[in-house]
């Protein structure tokens, strides 16, 4: 009898010394199985009631600040833009000009060209004029009796003769598949200057007399055999969603 309870005791002594690593190891594999949450639970709880603090509040706010004047801005902007069109549209209707949506683009050729949700049916012809918020954009190079497609000023090798009406000098502007089109003058000294506007000629018979088309960004007074300059256009292609058809 007394062995048998000294053989009970041992186990029993021997469970216990086993039962801190028992409970180790089903503690790491607790958090094993639950990526530890409940230690971030835990955590969470007891630092509850001292968070946020001061710096926390601040850092809060003036995150709330600024994502509230961000959406004013952009609600701003959209509001510029949509007036834009509104005014757009509604110089259409008053000159006999023809107001289209832009439906499609291609992605490779972004720069090159758009298409258009009117075409000969709504009077629309091969070489208007198309412009865009703020100046030209391009001509219209196919018509379908539904939609037309529109080649872009930055078009490669897309030309069109300009001026520049603060010098009375003419140039031809090249399409280089970029967002900035190049600027060729025919005089060897063009008097040309950055900020310059660049509008298609009063003398025009292709393209609308008197059309801003951009400004002058950069000169190359160097080139050969005149001058060349690189143009940002008023109104900018990529951004573009609405466009005014000028029949010839």
């Amino acid at each position: 009898m007394a062995s048998t309870l000294r053989s009970g005791n041992s186990r029993w002594r021997g469970l216990r010394q086993l039962t801190p690593w028992l409970l180790l190891v089903a503690g790491l594999l607790l958090v094993r199985f639950s990526k530890g949450a409940g230690f971030t639970d835990a955590y969470a709880l007891i630092s509850r009631p001292f968070w946020p603090g001061s710096a926390q509040r601040e850092w809060i706010q003036s995150a709330m600040d600024l994502e509230q004047r961000s959406k004013l801005m952009l609600l701003e902007r959209d509001n510029q833009r949509l007036r834009g069109l509104l005014g757009l549209a509604q110089d259409g209707d008053a000159d006999g000009a023809v107001s289209a949506a832009v439906i499609a683009r291609r992605p490779r050729g972004w720069w090159q060209q758009l298409e258009l949700g009117k075409g000969g049916l709504d009077g629309i012809g091969v070489n208007d004029a198309v412009l865009g918020p703020g100046g030209l954009v391009g001509r219209v190079e196919s018509v379908t009796p539904a939609t037309s497609r529109v080649k872009l000023l930055t078009a490669p090798g897309h030309e069109v003769g300009v001026w520049l009406p603060r010098s009375r000098r003419h140039g031809l502007l090249v399409g280089l598949g970029s967002s900035r089109p190049q600027l060729r003058f025919i005089d060897r000294d063009p008097d040309v200057r950055p900020g310059d506007l660049v509008s298609t000629s009063p003398a025009s018979t292709l393209l609308p007399p008197n059309i801003p088309v951009g400004v002058i960004q950069s000169v190359n007074e160097r080139a050969v055999p005149a001058a060349q300059a690189v143009v940002q256009l008023i109104a900018a292609p990529e951004a573009i969603d609405w466009v005014q058809v000028h029949r010839r």
